[in-house]
């Protein structure tokens, strides 16, 4: 699995688990995914991720060509 790849399915699950959380536990689960997706802004100009950063550490190959 590519770093792309994984930034995707964390995103992914972390989005779900807090909608989810936010439908039947609290609505300020619904905070979390907001500041995913402001993250997720804040990343596409800056190019500045820690999961990215901690996911190069780990060792993942990146696809220069992800599509």
């Amino acid at each position: 699995m590519t770093i792309e790849r994984m930034i995707l399915l964390i995103v992914g699950l972390v989005v779900i688990v807090s909608v989810l959380l936010g439908i039947y536990h609290s609505p300020y689960w619904f905070w979390v995914t907001g500041l995913m997706g402001a993250h997720l802004v804040q990343a596409s100009f800056t190019g500045m991720c820690p999961v990215v950063m901690t996911l190069k550490k780990l060792g993942l190959p990146s696809k220069p060509d992800f599509g």
